[in-house]
């Protein structure tokens, strides 16, 4: 025991070495897959992948650290109980031998129903997840419609399917208790009742009949359990989650050189462009007709619900419209090679454990030009470089993101950008944490640049600054400069008056 205890010591760094490295590999390979996939919009984002994510990842973690370490002993174990019945007895070991055959037979017959099992029940896992993902997440939207019995309705029905895989699962595998009555228990039996007339016959002597019950009930009985449940439960589990995993991080193929063209120019127009989250629900866009020329700075306000974040990422290409098309240079956006050239910074900024380099080049890994001195200047540009001093340089490394408050980090994605080669920058409440002063900072910065800037306004203070406005409530939309809509819209202004009434409270300056 005291060198097994060594033995286990020693075997464990090493196979760390190679479990924990395929976890990260099977992680990143569903994170890139499912990213990918909803990235380019032909497919509705998976829910489902955060099953595959957590339960069958770690599951083949698992699975693969217990069959390294027990496989050793699955084949041998059961040679060496046929192999001392040989040696004990060769008329018990043929007595024996017979029904294991046959036992091993029966498992290889079984194993393709105990694939289909727990694939069947690894589906219904991955179908409970998706259902119930987007329900957990809109209760308040559930509640608001009067959706309860029909939400409960779904979530019932994909936990019946998901009892009845688990439930049918099993009974799968009460076949694995006859393999080990064929086995084990029919030749303990056959031994017993021929003990005697073997005995008087002088074929067998008492001591070898107590011999051979040992090696069948100690000996072959555990090492035939052993196979079964290590072949027949986590070796078919392994296969199918494998199976599963491959089968769902199979990224679509990049269109061909050819397919995609870049554009020449940068102007964006909207032609009857209409969206809805469900075909029965109302449009949050409808037939909106808009042109954004190369070099504008539009800014886009209204009340909450309008649709404003609705629209940006309509325009970056986040959303398919369900009427209409957007045009990028007079091609539709989805033939355009836009990947690089239309960049939006959301609300909630993301700041991912790295460098800071890392954090505000990733977007410009493509286009290098100026490096650490372009990084420095874009964060100088946006208000970001006390930040990025403070933290210790580009050199410095972000160990937790949480650490950043939410004004630091809609800096960092605001210079990332600002440093990247995006000919299109969209800000959907990109400045909401920073002050007043922070954010027109921001955006005289990104006005500046080369480039065509829209903006989600916040504040009233950044259409006052924009080129353009546009201006959306519900159905309809109005467009125009800051003192026409003044004039034009009786929204508009009650907008501008609230927010100069409540200057001096910055949590009434927003818009919403």
């Amino acid at each position: 025991m005291a060198v097994k205890a060594v033995a286990t010591r020693l075997m464990l760094p090493v196979l760390a070495e190679v479990v924990e490295p395929l976890r990260d590999d099977l992680v990143r390979a569903v994170v890139t897959a499912t990213v990918t996939r909803a990235a380019g919009g032909a497919e509705a984002p998976d829910t489902a992948a955060v099953n595959r994510l957590t339960a069958q990842v770690e599951s083949v973690r698992n699975l693969v650290s217990v069959l390294l370490r027990s496989s050793r002993q699955l084949g041998m174990s059961l040679i060496a109980a046929l192999a001392g019945l040989l040696a004990l007895s060769p008329l018990v070991a043929a007595i024996a031998v017979g029904p294991v055959l046959l036992a091993l037979a029966v498992f290889a017959w079984l194993l393709p129903t105990l694939t289909n099992r727990q694939r069947g029940q690894i589906l219904a896992d991955e179908r409970l997840t998706a259902e119930v993902t987007p329900i957990l997440a809109g209760l308040r939207d559930v509640a608001a419609c009067g959706a309860r019995d029909q939400a409960r309705a779904t979530v019932d029905a994909a936990v019946s399917a998901q009892v009845v895989a688990t439930m049918s699962m099993a009974w799968a595998g009460t076949g694995r208790r006859l393999i080990v009555t064929l086995g084990v228990h029919v030749p303990l039996l056959v031994l017993l009742l021929a003990a005697r007339p073997l005995a008087e016959g002088g074929h067998l002597s008492a001591g070898e009949v107590i011999g051979a019950v040992t090696y069948l009930a100690t000996g072959l009985d555990p090492a035939l359990r052993m196979l079964v449940s290590t072949v027949g439960g986590w070796g078919v589990a392994l296969l199918v989650v494998l199976r599963r995993i491959a089968e769902s991080i199979t990224v679509p193929a990049a269109p061909q050189d050819g397919t995609r063209q870049n554009p020449v120019g940068y102007g964006l127009r909207a032609e009857r462009l209409t969206f809805g989250y469900a075909p029965e629900a109302t449009p949050v866009v409808r037939d909106l007709e808009l042109a954004i020329p190369e070099g504008a700075h539009l800014a886009v306000v209204g009340p909450s619900g309008a649709g404003k974040s609705t629209l940006s990422m309509l325009l970056t290409g986040l959303l398919p419209a369900t009427g209409g098309r957007i045009l990028l240079d007079g091609r539709p956006l989805g033939e355009c090679a836009a990947r690089t050239v239309i960049a939006l910074v959301p609300q909630e900024a993301y700041v991912f454990t790295g460098t800071v380099r890392e954090n505000l080049g990733y977007l410009s890994a493509e286009h290098p030009q100026g490096g650490d001195t372009r990084l420095r200047a874009s964060a100088a540009a946006v208000g970001a470089l006390p930040l990025v001093d403070r933290l210790g340089g580009l050199d410095a490394v972000i160990e937790e993101p949480a650490s950043l408050s939410a004004g630091e980090k809609q800096l960092v994605a605001l210079a990332r950008v600002h440093a990247s080669p995006a000919r299109i920058v969209v800000l959907d409440e990109a400045t909401c944490h920073l002050d007043p002063a922070a954010e027109q900072r921001a955006e005289e910065a990104f006005a500046r640049r080369d480039g065509t800037l829209v903006v989600i306004a916040h504040r009233i203070s950044s259409a006052m600054r924009a080129e353009r406005v546009l201006l959306m409530d519900g159905s309809t939309t109005i467009a125009g400069t800051h003192q026409d809509l003044l004039t034009r819209s009786p929204l508009y202004t009650d907008l501008v008056g609230h927010w100069r009434g409540g200057a001096r409270h910055p949590s009434s300056e927003r818009t919403q």
